[in-house]
């Protein structure tokens, strides 16, 4: 789909909120460039959602020491958000509400969820909650952000990512994973 007007949070909706992890922000292991510019947007967006009583749901990267996705194990990153560790808090600016449900994926050693919806019970508790449309934000966009859209989308969730509120590991990574979420029908919001 085409890049659309930026959706106000109401009910049936729920803001999913990426990863905004200490590793993937300025000096993180897996610093992505200007992921803390996007912390203002998505404590914007926080507030919406508890303002409309909407569910806010924060995924992390969970990973214990060793994980197959670290390089050290044969993996294409360094070692991040090691369970317990600094670098996998929240970034200390991201204001989640006390409700918000956290949603904790990669604690699995011998594999990667690069997707809230892989093996978390995700899907199902959006269902329980009677949702139906998905606000996506958080990091970074061409990694967790695009399969954690797509899998929403197989899912049967209605999903927008706002561009605003998150930022890709590289520039082109970032315009093929707009790309295949358009193709997918992920709504893509400019602002």
């Amino acid at each position: 789909m085409m890049p659309s007007e930026a959706m106000r949070l109401k009910a049936g909706d729920a803001l999913i909120v990426l990863d905004v992890q200490r590793d993937f922000c300025a000096g993180g292991a897996l610093e992505v460039v200007d992921a803390d510019k996007i912390v203002p947007v998505v404590n914007g967006l926080i507030e919406e959602a508890v303002v409309a009583g909407v569910p806010v749901f924060a995924s992390r990267d969970w990973h214990p020491p060793g994980h197959a996705s670290f390089r050290e194990s044969g993996g294409p990153w360094p070692a991040h958000c090691v369970q317990g560790s600094a670098g996998a808090e929240f970034h200390s600016d991201l204001r989640l509400p006390e409700r918000a449900i956290i949603i904790a994926k990669g604690a699995a050693p011998e594999r990667d969820q690069l997707s809230a919806f892989n093996a978390t019970g995700l899907a199902d508790r959006l269902r329980d909650l009677n949702v139906r449309r998905l606000l996506i934000v958080g990091l970074a966009l061409d990694v967790c952000v695009r399969d954690s859209a797509l899998d929403a989308i197989a899912e049967g969730f209605e999903t927008h990512v706002r561009l605003s509120g998150s930022r890709p590991i590289t520039a082109e990574g970032g315009r093929d994973a707009v790309e295949k979420m358009c193709k997918a029908g992920v709504i893509i919001e400019e602002r």
